[in-house]
């Protein structure tokens, strides 16, 4: 028989490409993934590993191998999770979370918990949608929120089930008394935009070249509450999710862009743990918090 705990290291090996990548998502040591993975392979009787360069990749066997083990691993979890259903108490939920929706929504879904599941612990950490859904594929966290902007759909992962929890308008932010009444005014101001290679750099900037212009970027931050106070300072322009004012009233003024759009948020967890009912629990605290984060709109005309 394999060992459970083994497939997943090997599962591991497959998701995150090295041993020192698997050893620290573990806390592990390499040597102690090198000697678990060497048993692995002396139980399957095959090679799984093979050198390349100073790594290892995985043979075809491996490949072959690490496909069941993922099937094996979800099964573990869906047994796990009915029998969970079963008894009063409740595992941990361990989830990921953008920073918009820690802002946003976070703290009112905990205030709901407390109240519904008090004996429910609830792991949190902010980690940005491209980590937080990789990390939940590879069972690192149980539960991620996420989000995907219009025309730039997130990879879809077969072992991931997704749920949208609604629509997140995002507007062009500017200062309060800033009498900018569209992108188009705002061709020679100073931006706020979120790193390079993120979902949301990349559509910011198209918007912006779709307006006729490349934006000047003078300021590079991922914490959105970092772009809020640039922007009501009067330091920078931006575009900013509804969502980071959490229902409250935005401290900048905020114009529409064209299209209204919209990024969809959406929580992602694994097939075999959809039914666990801490994570049954937390899902429905988002989604209430998010329904009470909703409604903030733009001021279509300017302030003089």
């Amino acid at each position: 028989m394999f060992d459970l705990r083994r497939l997943r290291l090997l599962h591991e090996l497959s998701m995150r490409g090295t041993l020192a990548a698997v050893a620290d998502a573990l806390s592990f040591s390499p040597s102690t993934i090198s000697q678990q993975l060497a048993q692995l392979e002396r139980d399957a009787g095959v090679p799984l590993l093979e050198p390349d360069g100073r790594r290892v990749r995985l043979t075809a066997q491996g490949e072959a191998l690490a496909a069941h083990a993922a099937r094996m691993l979800a099964a573990d979890e869906a047994a796990r999770a009915e029998l969970e259903s079963l008894q009063p108490s409740r595992a941990p939920v361990r989830l990921a979370v953008m920073q918009s929706a820690a802002h946003g929504i976070l703290p009112r879904a905990l205030g709901a918990l407390a109240e519904t599941e008090p004996g429910l612990r609830v792991e949190v950490v902010e980690l940005a949608p491209e980590e937080s859904l990789f990390e939940v594929a590879a069972r690192g966290f149980d539960l991620a929120v996420a989000e995907q902007y219009p025309g730039h759909t997130r990879e879809q992962r077969q072992l991931l089930e997704r749920r949208t929890l609604g629509r997140d308008a995002i507007h062009l932010a500017v200062a309060h008394g800033d009498d900018a009444a569209s992108i188009t005014d705002l061709s020679e101001r100073a931006w706020v935009m979120e790193p390079e290679g993120t979902a949301a750099r990349h559509w910011a900037t198209q918007q912006c070249r779709a307006a006729g212009f490349e934006p000047d970027v003078r300021f590079e931050l991922a914490d959105l509450t970092a772009h809020v106070r640039l922007v009501a300072s009067g330091h920078a322009v931006g575009m900013i999710p509804a969502l980071v004012f959490g229902g409250d009233e935005p401290a900048t003024r905020l114009l529409d862009l064209p299209g209204r759009p919209r990024r969809e948020i959406f929580t992602a967890v694994r097939r075999g743990t959809a039914e666990r009912p801490g994570i049954r629990a937390v899902r429905s605290a988002l989604q209430t918090a998010f329904d009470g984060a909703t409604g903030i709109s733009a001021d279509p005309a300017p302030r003089g």
